[in-house]
């Protein structure tokens, strides 16, 4: 039977985090369809360390692409040698991520090997009897989950969303094999020439890599209330989140919303204060590591995955904890 790739992502000879997270996901699905996991590492400078890790945290093997000429992301080269590589090997399931890169890489790809690609998956699961590759997704704006499957061509490719699965702990009994891959000089675009970054640090919000995140949502009652959620980010060295309802109200700019139809995010503390928690929402935090929701309705939703439920006015409670962390500052110098 065929593999399931995942496609790992590197920067400057570094693997990014969402790499193992994809091999959480695809070591899940190949389980289930009784087959391999491979990683399809693209770049250059990823030492032998970085690729054993792959095969520690899920890979059985690891296919090695790697050049000093594909050391910058260019899509058009990127795709040749996948694509090759896709025709030689033939794999069953492509996963990648949702990143600007992912985005752009698999669409290309899925064009040039005539497959489907369904973006922005956040559950994957394999349909019994048939093996095909069940991909959800939020549509219409967040406000449905659709299953969408690919009977009728491989690979079957989706895009996943960072932070929407933890990576699996490093097992070190495991062992795979790196296989080096050729990469000549027919795979790359000349025409395509990285000169440099730029960074655009406008409205920029990094969620996504926050350790703690307040959030707050339609409890807070008006714009200016959101000084409260910001005043214990502050306090507790965190990022501002928000809910849509929050964003679609004016209250604060859409790089903050938090959920489905905004980022999704891991944090190691996720605090809601006057979030009641829509699906939508709940799938963008649900991997956080300890979650606290601030509400006065016992019944709210975001109170039922919590790991710390305080039933009590925002306005109240917020405050409170933050002249806490004040004092237990001071206390300490």
């Amino acid at each position: 039977m065929s593999f399931v790739w995942t496609i790992a992502e590197q920067y400057r000879g570094t693997l990014k985090p969402v790499s193992f997270e994809l091999l959480s996901r695809g070591r899940k699905l190949a389980d289930k369809l009784g087959t391999k996991l491979a990683s399809v590492l693209i770049g250059d400078g990823v030492g032998e360390e970085g690729m054993n890790e792959l095969i520690l945290r899920g890979a059985d093997e690891v296919y090695s692409a790697q050049d000093p000429r594909l050391a910058d992301f260019v899509c058009e080269s990127h795709a040749l040698v996948l694509a090759r590589l896709i025709r030689t090997w033939n794999p069953s399931i492509i996963l990648a991520a949702a990143t600007s890169s992912g985005r752009t890489l698999m669409p290309y790809v899925a064009i040039k090997v005539h497959s489907g690609l369904t973006a922005d998956c956040t559950e994957l699961d394999i349909e019994e009897g048939t093996g095909n590759l069940l991909q959800t997704r939020p549509a219409i704006g967040g406000n449905i989950m659709a299953t969408i499957k690919t009977p009728d061509h491989r690979p079957q490719m989706a895009t996943v969303r960072p932070k929407s699965s933890r990576p699996l702990e490093k097992d070190p009994g495991r062992a795979g094999r790196i296989i080096s891959v050729p990469v000549t000089d027919d795979l790359i675009d000349m025409r395509v020439k990285v000169l440099g970054y730029r960074k655009d640090a406008a409205d920029f919000v990094n969620l996504e890599e926050a350790d703690v995140v307040v959030a707050g949502g339609k409890g807070l009652k008006k714009a200016e209330n959101f000084a409260l959620i910001r005043g214990l980010a502050d306090a507790l060295g965190g990022a501002v989140g928000a809910s849509r309802e929050a964003v679609d109200r004016g209250w604060i700019a859409y790089p903050h919303q938090v959920g489905l139809s905004g980022k999704t995010i891991s944090p190691d503390l996720y605090i809601g204060a006057g979030i009641s928690g829509s699906i939508q929402h709940l799938a963008g935090i649900k991997t956080s590591g300890t979650i606290v929701s601030v509400n006065p309705d016992p019944d709210a939703n975001l109170h039922k995955i919590a790991d710390f439920a305080i039933v009590g006015d925002a306005f109240r409670v917020l405050p409170a904890i933050v002249r806490h962390l004040e004092r237990r500052k001071s206390e300490a110098k």
